[in-house]
């Protein structure tokens, strides 16, 4: 498919969200319906709602993210929500965080052939040696990783004192957060609150729960000025 087809197939909220990046989105887009689902990334179903239900779904959690933060993007599998997110807001430092080898050498991939300046780790968030590995994070996303709690438990110590854990979930976000709330406190976490992206933009905005790190990182984890990019 050349430049002139994804343009084509690129819905018009698209250039809202992306912008003057909107190409490079699109060629994610055809990188995941070409390769998602052979390689296990993605379901067959995906394939016709990548750009409401993947895309756009992920990029305007933007929202929520200051102005050049570094930004740990945890179980990134597919890339979501890291990949959208590092193409809408080139200004980030974004960090590719994914335990499985096949994984990795996708999001690597899509990173060279996106040309983007993302790093790309491989690792669990919970490993003390991965947490010392890539330092701490003005802001951790995660995508359908894990319940709230034990995303919590996992995410919270890569986070610096008063960042952000932005966890994207679906219609059962208020039950995990009345379910979880004891274990988010306890991972160090203040109270979840529930934010909705996008509502001006998506006909189905993008709900995330946000929890700030309120207590000190038991990892002894310092955050790192800079790290090394693809």
């Amino acid at each position: 498919m050349g430049l002139e087809e994804l343009r084509a197939a690129v819905p018009r909220v698209a250039v809202d969200v992306f912008g003057d990046q909107v190409d490079r989105a699109a060629t994610f887009a055809q990188l995941l319906a070409r390769h998602g689902v052979e390689r296990g990334l993605i379901g067959p179903r995906e394939v016709d709602r990548l750009w409401d239900r993947h895309l756009l779904n992920s990029a305007v959690i933007g929202e929520c993210i200051p102005e050049g933060a570094r930004v740990i993007d945890v179980g990134s599998g597919a890339g979501l929500p890291g990949i959208p997110l590092a193409i809408s807001r080139p200004d980030l430092d974004m960090v590719l965080l994914e335990p499985m080898a096949r994984r990795v050498d996708w999001l690597t991939e899509a990173v060279e052939a996106l040309g983007l300046a993302v790093t790309v780790e491989r690792g669990r968030a919970e490993d003390k040696a991965v947490q010392a590995r890539i330092g701490l994070a003005d802001v951790v996303t995660a995508r359908a990783v894990a319940p709230l709690g034990r995303l919590a438990r996992w995410c919270l110590p890569l986070v610096r004192q008063t960042g952000l854990l932005l966890a994207l979930k679906g219609a059962s976000a208020d039950e995990e957060i009345e379910r979880d709330g004891d274990a988010v406190h306890a991972a160090g976490g203040g109270e979840p609150r529930l934010v909705r992206c996008g509502v001006e933009v998506l006909e189905t905005p993008t709900t995330v729960v946000v929890i700030e790190r309120v207590a000190a990182s038991k990892s002894g984890g310092k955050r790192r000025g800079g790290s090394k990019r693809r």
